[in-house]
């Protein structure tokens, strides 16, 4: 390794749910990668390798209540293209193709109720974003055919990998930008898991985006929070400056009740509203994705990434895990 430096009402169910809580809109990403020629198109149910098109998804399209059939490997495309900008690094969209692999297969391995027309998984940020083609040529317009084939290269050259730790899959939570820091789990989640330790992510600070403001009125924050403005508001503070907890009149709330864009924010009272100031971008648990981008200009790899930001993580084949022919019979039957 190279030397280098949404109120949460929600328990363990988030962390397995939602591996991130904000991913921006990535239109116009420009990109200097040179890559090698691969398919530009996303054809359903056509694998783009040889070792894992025995899994397929029936995802949830969110915009015309329509289920979706494919293969794991094509709807990690759709993802990777939909979570992470495609101008970054080829080696940070390999790292963004590890960690959204090792979500989907935890999820496919773990009971879940609730979802509609009996599919896997939505393409919503309630589980990970996914476009098809059509959708992803609307936003990338005349960039289409560079960016699905760089996205194409990360995913085919990382196709089968997963990350563990002691044998299991792990919760593989990222988010856009950190406050120049990630969080302990357990600082945001109230669960304390071993290999989503905090690490200085002191690169995310040069992001655009890492400052913000938000202005909420006094109307708005009282109806949100059900609490009457008072400049009695105390702010308890992580050891990485993230808001865990606000007190309100004698009220605790969450640091992530106001839904900002980070829990890192500061506030004043200007006339009859709220200033929010905030640094970073998102929930802090896991892999920066901005951070992922600068460790890779800087000459890091997708493998060197990972463990960076997952603590004492196996990158591995999911063939490996135990458990995996048993789900690839039952994909089988099922679809």
């Amino acid at each position: 390794m190279k030397s280098f430096y949404m109120i949460v009402i929600c328990l363990m169910i988030i962390v397995l749910g939602v591996p991130s809580v904000i991913v921006f809109a990535f239109g116009s990403n420009k990109t200097s990668q040179n890559i090698n020629e691969v398919p530009t198109t996303m054809s359903p149910l056509t694998p783009i390798g040889t070792n894992a098109e025995n899994i397929t998804l029936s995802v949830f399209r969110m915009n015309n209540n329509d289920i979706e059939n494919m293969f794991l490997e094509e709807y990690l495309i759709g993802v990777v293209a939909s979570e992470m900008p495609a101008s970054y690094e080829l080696e940070a969209l390999k790292a963004q193709a590890i960690s959204a692999r090792t979500y989907i297969l935890k999820f496919l391995m773990t009971e879940k109720e609730g979802l509609p027309k009996s599919a896997d998984i939505t393409d919503s940020t309630i589980h990970q974003v996914y476009k098809d083609s059509a959708e992803l040529k609307k936003i990338w317009k005349e960039d289409y055919s560079k960016y699905i084939n760089k996205i194409t290269q990360a995913v085919k050259e990382t196709e089968g990998l997963i990350m563990t730790y002691n044998g299991e899959l792990i919760d593989s939570t990222f988010f856009a930008i950190s406050n120049g820091y990630t969080e302990n789990s357990e600082d945001y989640w109230k669960v304390a898991l071993p290999y989503l330790r905090s690490v200085p992510s002191p690169w995310d600070k040069n992001s655009p985006d890492f400052n913000g403001m938000t202005k909420i009125t006094s109307g708005e924050f009282e109806s949100k929070l059900g609490v009457k403005l008072t400049s009695d508001m105390k702010l308890h503070r992580t050891s990485t400056n993230r808001v865990s907890i606000v007190t309100i009149n004698g009220k605790e709330f969450s640091g992530a009740a106001l839904g900002l864009r980070s829990t890192d924010f500061s506030f004043k009272v200007v006339d009859d509203s709220i200033e929010f100031t905030t640094q970073g971008y998102g929930h802090g648990v896991g892999m920066s994705q901005y951070g992922a981008n600068s460790l890779a200009m800087i000459g890091n790899n997708h493998k060197e990434i990972l463990e960076y930001y997952y603590k004492d993580i196996k990158i591995e084949k999911m063939k490996s895990l135990q458990g995996y022919k048993d789900l690839v019979v039952k994909r089988s039957e099922n679809h």
